[in-house]
């Protein structure tokens, strides 16, 4: 009997120890505000909506230390709409992430399933929109998915361990089709930081993004439907006490887009009666956020938006021009209130479809001019 005991006990410590050598969080942010457009189709609105500076979602990550600097590793994050209840990312239960994987201190991180692309992984922590100001900052049409308008399914990634300020990763996406390139992706990027700089470069591409319901880019996920989509660009901040300045480039080229997934009509980015052969953004973004006291930060973004249309009907090149500002203040740590203001202004050569009209990413739908505002106030709560 003592010796039943003891075994007993022996056993109960070596499961102790093991429990303890493994962790699961649940994790969520809610970010609801009031918003008011000056202009959605030629009517002004007033409107309550759920996660802008930060969308709206709960989730769970956990980690099992496996020894030898080992760990199995999964996340699972579910986004969703405060104010109807309903799931966010296409109606999925984990729609912004979902993948299981292996860790190793050494040599990097392997994960499976739907995933950051190399895009929002390292670029977007240069812009104003993939860093602290969200979704009203986007660049229009969230044409590089700096705002992470869409995640990748089928994806395996690599991500480095940090060496002396050096990372780098990239992903593959199977299109899971007979057709093995039809709707398919692969992106890579890296970042470097030391001291207050920061550097970081991407490069994207995905075949017959949107094509298939089940592909790397499903078609209730895409933010642009094409039979070619290549976005790369390298951006840098600059921080130096409380201020931080940023610039970023991004290049985000479509080859026979049929549609875009932010509008009621999709198609309405092509003029009536044209074929629409190549679309391309170049975005050069100036961003600078000054932190006044460690609670409360003002910041501020303008974007110069060059467009490549090229129709059956002729080519033109529209320009956009877009302002934003912000300003947030903490009342503890994981509570904080803020406001903000975009502006948006098309320019140039008509395209003769709703392109010509601004379109703020966040407002219901185009302006039914050349110009947009749109203001929010809002609350985000952290758990």
């Amino acid at each position: 009997m003592k010796k039943q005991v003891i075994a007993l006990a022996a056993t109960a410590a070596f499961t102790a120890s093991v429990f303890a050598q493994s962790s699961v969080t649940l994790y969520g942010v809610i970010d609801e505000g009031i918003d008011y457009t000056n202009n959605v189709g030629g009517n002004s609105v007033v409107e309550l909506q759920s996660g802008y500076a930060q969308g709206s979602r709960w989730g769970m990550k956990g980690a099992e230390d496996l020894g030898g600097g080992n760990k199995a590793i999964f996340q699972l994050e579910n986004g969703f709409d405060l104010n109807s209840g309903r799931l966010g990312q296409g109606g999925r239960m984990f729609g912004r992430q979902a993948y299981v994987g292996l860790s190793n201190d050494k040599f990097g991180t392997v994960t499976f399933g739907r995933q950051y692309d190399s895009v929002v992984d390292y670029l977007a922590q240069t812009t104003s929109n993939g860093n602290w100001s969200g979704y009203l900052f986007s660049h229009p049409f969230d044409n590089d998915n700096t705002d992470n308008s869409f995640r990748v399914n089928n994806t395996i990634k690599y991500a480095s361990p940090d060496i002396a300020g050096f990372k780098f990763g990239g992903t593959y996406s199977f299109s899971n089709d007979t057709n093995f390139a039809n709707d398919r992706q692969y992106s890579i990027g890296a970042q470097y930081a030391t001291g207050g700089l920061l550097l970081a470069a991407a490069y994207l591409q995905a075949n017959n993004a949107g094509a298939t319901t089940g592909g790397a880019i499903a078609t209730n996920d895409a933010s642009f439907l094409a039979q070619r989509m290549r976005v790369f660009g390298a951006g840098i901040n600059y921080t130096l006490g409380s201020a931080t300045v940023g610039f970023a480039y991004t290049n985000s080229n479509y080859k026979n887009p049929t549609g875009n997934g932010y509008l009621a009509d999709p198609a309405a980015i092509i003029a009536p009666g044209a074929t629409l052969n190549t679309l391309k953004f170049q975005n050069f973004e100036l961003n600078a956020k000054y932190q006044v006291t460690p609670a409360f930060f003002v910041g501020g973004e303008y974007v110069y938006t060059m467009e490549s249309y090229d129709a059956s009907t002729g080519g033109v090149k529209p320009k956009v021009h877009s302002v934003g500002l912000m300003a947030d203040y903490n009342v503890s740590k994981r509570t904080d209130f803020y406001v903000q203001g975009m502006y948006q202004k098309v320019a140039g050569d008509k395209t003769n479809s709703v392109m010509d009209n601004a379109f703020i990413l966040g407002t219901q739908a185009p302006s039914s001019t050349a110009n947009q505002f749109a203001f929010r106030a809002a609350i985000r709560h952290k758990f």
